[in-house]
């Protein structure tokens, strides 16, 4: 028998029966579930130093598991010094089982180790099903060495989800074990 992350199998077993019951869908294919997970990390001082990229591309490795990919810039912007194809940052997209096991390793490890946490805010969602969140400090994962970064940065995670409305969208990722603000 192969490996089932634990949060996939809790989604399989418990928490389709309890969102079908609660939203009253007529078939059991259009119970929501989380499609992918997108972890996104920009680093503006990229333009002056390009080790930058190359730390951030490391932690992204380290958070989720995945090799992630560079983003570039599109356009030129003489202001912030900024030229065409010029790596700003980094992102890696989650799918399946290590989407389940970041999830869970998040909800889990990582954001009891922020500072005064108090659970997070409810009003990243975009209207289609999508939630947003901001970490402030990579140091929260505890892939991290405090002793091998060189600056403390943030990062966005983005929550993909198949719901069609912010608050089935919501049920989901509560029953998932995200801990949203009362």
């Amino acid at each position: 028998m192969s490996y089932i992350p634990r949060l996939k199998s809790e989604y399989q077993d418990k928490i389709v029966k309890e969102l079908f019951e609660e939203f009253g869908y007529k078939s059991i294919m259009q119970v929501p579930k989380l499609q992918k997970i997108v972890i996104s990390k920009g680093v503006g001082a990229a333009t002056a130093d390009k080790k930058l990229i190359d730390y951030a591309l490391e932690e992204l490795t380290l958070i989720s598991g995945q090799k992630p990919v560079a983003t570039i810039s599109k356009k030129d912007v003489a202001t912030f010094k900024l030229r065409r194809g010029t790596p700003i940052g980094a992102m890696v997209t989650l799918r399946g089982d290590k989407m389940y096991e970041f999830l869970d390793r998040l909800v889990t490890v990582s954001l009891p180790r922020v500072r005064d946490f108090q659970g997070i805010k409810a009003t990243g969602f975009d209207g289609r099903g999508n939630y947003n969140l901001g970490i402030t400090e990579q140091i929260i994962y505890p892939e991290i060495s405090i002793d091998k970064i060189n600056k403390i940065s943030g990062m966005d995670i983005t929550f993909v989800t198949s719901a069609p409305t912010d608050k089935e969208a919501m049920s989901l990722l509560k029953a998932l074990g995200l801990p949203f603000k009362k």
